[in-house]
């Protein structure tokens, strides 16, 4: 099967994404991204069959290969285990030709990014993402960080990758509740940027939900491929421009960190956090119903969810006003205005927030009752 190569065009700092199937041609694609005098792979417990398959390659050139395993989840991305890594990486002597390889999820990329930017002042960095939701979007356009108990990802650094190599067999052995998660990303990009995705989501979501891998190699490199569109013209926030990738992601952060990080999934988090900005867009006049009732037909025949579950309305606007979109406190949203068209929405009212927070938890309790 054809391997697919995108491109993210950032001067000295360009790098290529490759969407394939196998790792046959991985070490040569290492060789020419890095000159490395050290490897060292972070990856976690879940995916450690991944990591030494693409651990293997890489020795049998000579590379000498230390690896660092860690539990799985999202309490793993703190800068606890951040020193760790430190320490790791100053154990073995790392210097500033090392290279680092994160193999795993959304979670081990964006830790391994953080201490590959902040270690000896930034090693170079090799992304081998293992679950769909990392590659669409996480492992792709330098965003790295670590949670801190008031947000999700409040500490963190730009730092972009040198390459990408993404596997799509990788996707075969992925729980389903993981690639479900996954779709969320991926409907995203067609909401925020390209219709002819969302139809053709709509078009072939049972193919999809099948993991057929032609189906599956096209949606993700064109997702790459709009995601490195908008890191090249913004690659650091400071046109706005790049903030429209963080579609639905307000009150999905809010969902998980008032969750504790442990009741949602990332991709689960962001459907409900879409439903929810799609319905504050129809209340204030920018969106059509029938943009929201379409939105919601297609998460639902994802599996995703589509109600925020019965937190502290309170709790979740405390957290909204520390998102870093927000300016001296004042709210601001990713709002569509139709299907393939989002913008940035400066100084929404808490109250239009809270009505829409508190009409979905009621839509909810309505489901629920038998």
């Amino acid at each position: 099967m054809a391997s697919q190569i995108v491109s993210v065009r950032l001067g000295e700092r360009s790098y290529a994404i490759r969407v394939g199937s196998g790792l046959e041609g991985l070490a040569e694609f290492v060789r020419q991204c890095s000159r490395p005098s050290l490897v060292f792979v972070i990856t976690d417990t879940n995916v450690s069959d991944h990591s030494q398959g693409v651990a293997e390659p890489l020795r049998r050139t000579g590379l000498n290969v230390q690896s660092f395993v860690l539990p799985p989840g999202e309490s793993q991305k703190s800068l606890e285990n951040a020193s760790r890594l430190y320490d790791f990486l100053a154990e073995h002597q790392a210097d500033r030709r090392s290279l680092i390889v994160a193999v795993g999820g959304g979670v081990i990329g964006d830790l391994a990014g953080f201490v590959a930017a902040t270690f000896a002042r930034g090693l170079s960095l090799f992304m081998v993402p293992t679950s769909l939701l990392a590659m669409v979007d996480s492992s792709v356009g330098g965003k790295t960080g670590v949670n801190h108990p008031r947000a999700k990802n409040l500490i963190g650094a730009f730092h972009q990758p040198c390459g990408v190599w993404i596997d799509t067999d990788f996707l075969v052995t992925l729980p389903e509740r993981e690639y479900r998660s996954g779709l969320a990303e991926v409907v995203k990009y067609g909401m925020i940027l390209d219709p002819t995705l969302f139809e053709y989501l709509e078009q072939h979501a049972e193919a999809i939900l099948r993991r057929d891998p032609n189906h599956l190699r096209h949606v993700i490199a064109r997702c790459c491929r709009l995601k490195a569109d908008i890191v090249e013209q913004d690659e650091q926030e400071t046109t706005g421009l790049r903030a429209i990738l963080n579609y639905g992601h307000t009150f999905a952060h809010a969902f998980e960190t008032v969750g504790g990080y442990a009741t949602w999934l990332h991709g689960e988090a962001v459907s409900a956090g879409m439903v929810c900005a799609a319905r504050l867009a129809c209340d204030l006049g920018l969106a059509s119903i029938e943009l929201t009732e379409r939105q919601e037909h297609l998460l639902r025949r994802f599996g995703l969810p589509l109600r925020p579950l019965p937190w502290s309305l309170d709790g979740l606007l405390r957290v909204m006003h520390s998102d870093k979109k927000a300016v001296a406190g004042r709210l601001r949203f990713v709002l569509p205005r139709r299907i393939g068209h989002v913008e940035l929405i400066d100084d929404v009212s808490e109250q239009a927030v809270r009505a829409v927070l508190q009409g979905l938890m009621d839509d909810a309790k309505l489901v629920a009752r038998p």
